[in-house]
């Protein structure tokens, strides 16, 4: 690597931890309650404390932030892992229905135990989304075997994330009253409502997932050249494959459990972060990733929850607003390459 290259890179390292750090302490002082910095810092020093800010920086705005930081960075991971499978830079775990997928998934389990009274906990959610997941994962595969144009690819990824969201809103209208709002709530998009137990459940798969994801980055690096390649390379590429698909399950159905379906995180994160860092590889674009997506999400929230405040919007509609026209900027980019 040369020491221009070098440089850039940590240049570019050390900004996205700096957003990450202004934007985390920024979310934890702003909000639908006003506190002072003086408040904030002390309530951060003194964790067991029982007064009102202590309370709400503990436990309301750590456990939200903490998720959104860690969220937003799985979502985008796994849109990065899709791109590398597919060879598409459009693909993304809501584009394709594997968002959409696992919420359905997540509401028929949710459904059904608070119906029975059964008390749902993180990993159920969690399995149940990544099996939903898989599902849609499967039936793309299945479609791409007969399909060889990627662009109606992703046109069968959105159907079926259409019918899903469509049955999921069905199940929905038959739900019991008293489960209505948390179910549409949930559905919405939302870091609000998850407290350090889903934290704490959610950084171990998260950091597992990665940790996974960064034994991979070698063989991604050959992939990325082709298959050919790659078989020459030594890439098991059947046993890749099944790897890169599952790591990608898991991270966005962990997202999808805890957060309910947030969009265009996993396309539009990959490419700002490819543009800023000028370079795929993937033994830096997935910590890239991984902080740009924290920083991206961060950002969303504090967009979400203090705009209108104190009414609140869904995190999924704020992602869209500032992800559409990344994505379309890209495919135009895309566009005036192929044409020149």
């Amino acid at each position: 690597m040369s020491e221009k290259r070098r440089i850039r890179y940590t240049a570019c390292f050390l900004i996205l931890a700096l957003l990450l750090a202004a934007l985390l302490f920024l979310n934890t002082v702003i909000g639908s309650t006003q506190l002072g910095m003086a408040d904030v810092l002390q309530a951060l020093l003194s964790p067991g404390g029982q007064g009102t800010t202590e309370r709400i920086v503990w436990n309301i705005r750590m456990p939200r932030l903490l998720s959104a930081a860690l969220l937003g960075g799985a979502l985008s991971v796994s849109g990065f892992l899709l791109q590398t499978f597919f060879g598409n830079p459009i693909a993304g775990p809501f584009v394709l229905g594997i968002s959409s997928s696992a919420k359905l998934a997540v509401a028929l389990i949710m459904i059904y135990c608070l119906g029975q009274g059964i008390v749902i906990r993180s990993v159920t959610l969690i399995l149940s989304a990544f099996l939903g997941a898989m599902l849609s994962m499967g039936v793309i595969l299945l479609v791409s075997g007969r399909l060889k144009s990627m662009s109606l690819l992703i046109v069968c990824g959105v159907m079926i994330g259409y019918i899903c969201t469509a049955v999921t809103d069905i199940v929905v209208t038959f739900a019991d009253d008293s489960n209505i709002v948390n179910l549409h709530n949930w559905s919405m998009g939302s870091f609000a409502g998850i407290d350090w137990g889903g934290v704490r459940t959610a950084a171990v798969t998260v950091f597992a997932s990665l940790f996974c994801v960064l034994l991979l980055a070698k063989p991604m690096g050959a992939y990325q050249l082709g298959e050919v390649y790659a078989q020459n390379m030594g890439v098991n590429i059947r046993c890749f494959r099944i790897g890169l698909i599952l790591l990608s399950s898991v991270l966005s159905a962990c997202v999808t459990a805890f957060a309910g379906p947030i969009s265009f995180v996993g396309i539009a994160v990959p490419h700002l972060v490819k543009s800023l860092f000028r370079t795929s590889k993937p033994l830096l674009m997935i910590p890239a990733c991984f902080l740009g997506g924290g920083v991206f999400c961060l950002f969303c929230d504090l967009i979400a929850r203090t705009l209108f405040s104190p009414s609140e919007l869904s995190i999924s509609s704020v992602t869209a607003v500032f992800g559409v026209p990344v994505v379309i900027w890209m495919l135009l980019s895309r566009q005036r390459k192929s044409a020149g």
